[in-house]
């Protein structure tokens, strides 16, 4: 029998009636054999998520100062969730374990990871299905690496046998049993461990959105959805900024080809968006991203070319002063670098003094404020005329383009504006290429 990886957000999880609702999803199929479960979160009625709660417990235990006033409220939302479930676990007990290690001195992220810990108990009575401690599975270096050799063994011995399973999300432990974490957000890393190491057919990501969207809401007014998707194209958004999911939660499903498919727990029906090896191709344009605050250094030296060593030696400028390169286009007697500004802090007249130091170029200008736009679609690469059209409806909305950048997969095409000219550009692009996109 096929088994489907189920991840249900926090905002999924908020209360008895979300937990009704993801009852109902798990039950609509009987491949769905694994629920991975984050801590509860916002509601309309609930205002705060229970890991912050957490944390602020743990903060002041640690401070030593009472906490009690915090932890009620937390105690409150899961006592509510069994009583309108009407679960038969002892969830007071539960709560007082909570309680004393918060209370024992235990780490910060220690303390954080018993909302997924909790919610999954109540899940597991709810369901009707086995518990199994992320602990006891997920595993860790004592430098909190992710230790996945020893993961998936954890997974193939513990989780494999067993018929029906929920697990908490988020959270794993060092090799003496010391509780740790991912990053924020990191249930959707344990849920895609558990989908590789068990080779599940599929990973369901529930969240409270319809899958993921062609731009961002905030500057497109009801973009469209992007149905189809292949792992490169999401990698490529990702990493521009668009809000998609971690790219360490993506590693292990796509390692293992396993489809991942992102859905609504509040719309089941709407099939979301599927992420795919090989992605069914419906459209050219995938997604537009936009990533602000760029600083340009450009170099500009005669007989650069000539010169074996001159990229070397720019480049190891940034790497000493650990500042990360995004790109570096360039012309035969000319070189721009492009970096974030955030990096630049404190930096920014220390690099400057040694490029010209060391690189010793004719000229050196540097250029803050930029912004750069990327266009992702695996369809580019069998279609002529994308950059004319991409060039064009920038053109009409009066943008400038600063740079040009495309990578020779031909997966993307990046252009370079300014920052007040970004979300135009987003726009722009988006109307242009919006009924080509992979719907």
């Amino acid at each position: 029998m096929e088994r489907i990886v189920c991840k249900f957000g926090g905002s999924s999880l908020a209360g008895a009636r979300e937990f009704k609702r993801v009852k109902k999803i798990v039950e609509a199929d009987p491949n769905r054999r694994v629920v991975v479960v984050s801590a509860p979160g916002k509601s309309s009625e609930e205002p705060f998520k229970v890991t912050d709660m957490l944390l602020m417990c743990a903060q002041l235990a640690s401070a030593g100062f009472h906490y009690d006033e915090i932890f009620e409220q937390i105690a409150g939302r899961f006592r509510k969730i069994s009583l309108e479930l009407g679960l038969s676990l002892d969830i007071e007990g539960l709560i007082e374990e909570v309680n004393q290690h918060i209370g024992s001195g235990a780490s910060a992220a220690s303390c954080a990871s018993r909302g997924e810990y909790l919610c999954a108990q109540l899940m597991a009575d709810y369901l009707g299905w086995h518990f199994v401690d992320a602990a006891d599975v997920v595993r860790f270096s004592f430098e909190d690496e992710l230790d996945e050799e020893e993961t998936f063994r954890r997974i193939g011995e513990i989780v494999d046998p067993l018929e029906r399973v929920v697990v908490p999300g988020f959270y794993g432990a060092l090799p003496d049993g010391t509780l740790t974490t991912f990053r924020r957000g990191g249930s959707d890393v344990s849920g895609s461990l558990l989908a590789a190491g068990l080779n599940a057919s599929l990973y369901e990501n529930w969240t409270d959105v319809p899958g993921l969207l062609m731009a961002d809401p905030k500057i497109v007014k009801r973009p469209k959805p992007m149905r189809y998707m292949t792992y490169p194209e999401l990698r490529e958004l990702s990493y521009m900024g668009a809000q998609v999911l971690q790219a360490d939660a993506v590693f292990p499903v796509a390692k293992a080809g396993i489809p991942l498919q992102i859905r609504s727990t509040l719309l089941p029906e709407d099939p979301g968006t599927l992420i795919s090896d090989n992605g069914v191709q419906r459209g050219i344009v995938t997604g537009i991203a936009v990533k602000k605050n760029f600083r340009v250094f450009t170099l500009e030296k005669t007989k650069m070319r000539e010169d074996r060593g001159f990229l070397r030696k720019l480049l190891s400028v940034f790497e000493s002063n650990r500042v990360a390169v995004e790109g570096t286009p360039s012309g035969i007697d000319s070189v721009s670098v492009i970096v974030s500004e955030e990096q630049l802090v404190g930096k920014l007249d220390k690099i400057l003094e040694e490029i010209r130091m060391y690189c010793r170029p004719h000229r050196l200008m540097t250029h803050p404020g930029l912004a750069l736009v990327v266009v992702v679609g695996k369809g580019m690469i069998r279609t002529k005329g994308v950059a004319a059209k991409l060039f064009t409806s920038l053109a009409q909305a009066n943008i400038n383009i600063r740079m040009i950048s495309q990578g020779s997969s031909e997966l993307s095409i990046l252009v370079g504006v300014e920052n007040e000219d970004a979300d135009e550009a987003v726009v722009a692009l988006y109307e242009a290429f919006k009924e080509q996109g992979s719907c």
